[in-house]
């Protein structure tokens, strides 16, 4: 893969984009020809796509071909100068754009479509100062733990601030959970030019990107904007130990052979995430296993499947990827399944993208941006109501609103598709469980076409021991030659193992016990110049996107830098009082929605039934939250 925006695509002719024409995702040509044009009347009702299909549009093959051959008319004269199509919509076209896109003029989506739209080639959010202009005899320095998505984001905006700074990383690579995991047919779940930096694709070619490829690109990432020279490769943060006389963070890390290193720093990201603890059930007997065990996130690439009798404890994403793989050379491969997930209809999970389709991508200027606007908005704005409580409605833990209910039924009619009248397969498949309350994970069929196989068997009860031999549920045994626990992570035990110690030597994780909470997932009263990513109450499940979220912490601890520069302090400390107020709201909201109302085991809840992970709130509201660092948030020094 390159990186495809450091420069506008060369002019086109006419007869290479109709040679093309054919692959176009038709809402992102409509976009694109209305931009280039400003013909507005190509927004038609009848060419409006079906928000769930997109980026295709959902509508006949007859109207996506007058579609395209509209556009393809209006669109040729311009070919020929590309270089000066305008970089970005006006707001009065944006906006018409986006309220035909969306069906509607939503609010989320027009307060968010600014946002949502990054032409190709610029990054918006480049920090607007740099220490030298604002600060040229500051001191100030920062060091970040990781180098995912988040850190390594946090490092390019401290880079182009003009902030010296060190990144930590406990691994020999970058990547973090990408690095790590590297089990049979990992892959992400979210579409590949949205799992991205905005600013920032690239050729992909697969419509959700595969675990290698993922990896190389933000290891050319972190290459392409030489962040490698700030990296400390092998080096595990063990303690964070804050020094109210110099206003310092004071970092101890060890090393593999146990050399302990130290770092001092002004500011400190923890970026560690919050899927890189693997979780190990509590399964008695586990330790006198006599065959193979592993974890889906400490693979085992020396370990044969070929001819073996395979026990898979877990049915969440990952064990959706890695067992129909492993089906396929095991001898027996019994499933032990907790409880059913919810499967969401995506026929080109493990599909290429068309090569008349990258071709547009990669040189039809703007279509990518368009094409990427055209599954990033809907997403980002997403459908909270379909999580969200209607006490009226009478909730149930089938159910609990009208719009839960109706997504519950659109998604057991896929599963009941997939069973093809095996009522007693369906019956094991379909959840006992209101849909959001649990991650709802993508699928082309093969999970159920692999429970169907004649050497697999699916067992809808749980784990109670682990012999020598095997695995047993209730009086039964079954025989094993290998273990894979596909149970996840632990997600809610953030910033371990790390000691974190702020002012007045209080230990972080005694403060937080299992409730870990921070404002706006990034900021805590007590601990000051310490920002997390990926921090608490910041994943997303049916509305949002991940990497947007990174790009808004990464904003806002970037102009929190700014703030200690401009003002010439030397800390910054959150208010309690707004941490509680933000606290408390976030505890609510939680309350209100699928996941915090459904008693069903979750990784979303901790153990006294708390959202420690998901954000209840719209994306817009994360966004506006991070939009910038309000001084009157915090006390200085």
């Amino acid at each position: 893969m390159k990186n495809l925006l450091e420069t506008a695509p060369a002019d086109v002719a006419a007869e290479d984009l109709r040679t093309h024409l054919d692959s176009a995702s038709v809402p992102a040509l409509i976009m694109l020809t209305v931009h280039v044009t400003g013909d507005t009347s190509l927004l038609r009702d009848e060419w409006r796509p079906s928000l769930p299909t997109l980026p295709e549009s959902g509508l006949p093959a007859e109207v996506d071909a007058e579609a395209r051959l509209v556009c393809f008319e209006a669109l040729a004269p311009h070919l020929d100068r590309q270089q000066d199509w305008d970089s970005e919509p006006s707001d009065e076209l944006r906006e018409q754009i986006t309220t035909w896109l969306m069906s509607a003029p939503v609010e989320d989506a027009l307060a968010l479509s600014k946002v949502s739209f990054v032409p190709n080639g610029e990054d918006p959010r480049t920090p607007d100062w740099t220490l030298d202009e604002v600060a040229p005899d500051s001191a100030l320095s920062a060091v970040v733990i990781g180098t995912g998505f988040s850190g390594l984001l946090a490092g390019l905006r401290f880079k182009q601030a003009g902030l010296p700074f060190t990144i930590i990383e406990k691994n020999h690579d970058v990547g973090g959970t990408w690095w790590e995991n590297t089990y049979p047919d990992c892959r992400t779940d979210v579409r590949s030019h949205i799992y991205t930096y905005s600013f920032v694709q690239s050729d992909w070619p697969t419509h959700f990107g595969r675990q290698a490829l993922i990896h190389d690109y933000l290891h050319r990432f972190a290459v392409d904007n030489g962040l490698m020279d700030h990296i400390e490769f092998g080096h595990e943060v063990t303690a964070a130990t804050w020094n109210e006389d110099e206003q310092t963070w004071t970092v101890e890390t060890k090393t593999d052979d146990g050399e302990e290193k130290i770092f001092d720093t002004n500011v400190l990201v923890s970026a560690v995430g919050q899927l890189n603890k693997p979780s190990y059930p509590n399964i008695e007997g586990i330790d006198s296993f006599k065959g193979t065990t592993l974890h889906s996130a400490r693979w085992d690439h020396d370990v044969d499947f070929t001819g073996k009798r395979v026990a898979v404890i877990g049915t969440g994403a990952s064990a959706l990827q890695f067992a129909p793989p492993i089906a396929r050379v095991a001898d027996e491969m019994t499933i032990f399944q907790r409880s059913a997930p919810w499967l969401k209809n995506t026929p080109v999970l493990r599909q290429d993208i068309d090569p008349g389709e990258r071709w547009l991508l990669n040189h039809l200027h703007q279509y990518r941006a368009y094409y990427r606007y055209s599954i990033f908005l809907p997403r980002v704005v997403g459908n909270l109501p379909n999580a969200t409580v209607d006490p009226e409605y009478g909730p149930t833990e089938k159910s609990v609103s009208a719009a839960n209910e109706q997504l519950r039924k659109d998604l057991t009619a896929y599963l009941a598709d997939q069973a093809d009248g095996d009522e007693e397969l369906l019956a094991q498949i379909t959840p006992n469980y209101p849909p959001a309350a649990k991650r709802i994970i993508c699928d082309d069929g093969t999970w159920v076409k692999t429970l169907k196989r004649d050497n697999v068997r699916l067992v809808t009860h749980v784990v109670t021991r682990v012999d020598e031999t095997g695995v047993w549920f209730g009086d039964e045994h079954v025989k094993a030659d290998i273990i894979i626990f596909g149970t996840g992570f632990k997600a809610a035990d953030f910033l371990m193992p790390m000691t974190i110690t702020g002012t007045e030597g209080r230990d972080l994780h005694e403060e937080w016990g299992i409730d870990a909470s921070a404002f706006m997932g990034t900021a805590l009263p007590g601990y000051p110049n310490f920002f997390c990513m990926y921090g608490p109450n910041t994943n997303t499940v049916i509305h949002g996107n991940l990497v947007f979220f990174l790009e808004c912490q990464a904003n806002y601890i970037a102009d929190a830098v700014k703030v200690l520069a401009e003002d010439g302090k030397k800390s910054l400390n959150l208010k309690p009082e707004v941490f509680e107020e933000y606290d408390k709201k976030i505890v609510a909201e939680s309350s209100k929605r699928t996941w915090g109302w459904s008693k069903t085991h979750s990784w979303y809840m901790n153990a006294e039934g708390r959202s420690t992970i998901m954000w209840p709130l719209p994306a817009r509201e994360y966004y506006e939250g991070t939009h910038h660092v309000r001084r009157e948030h915090f006390d200085f020094k």
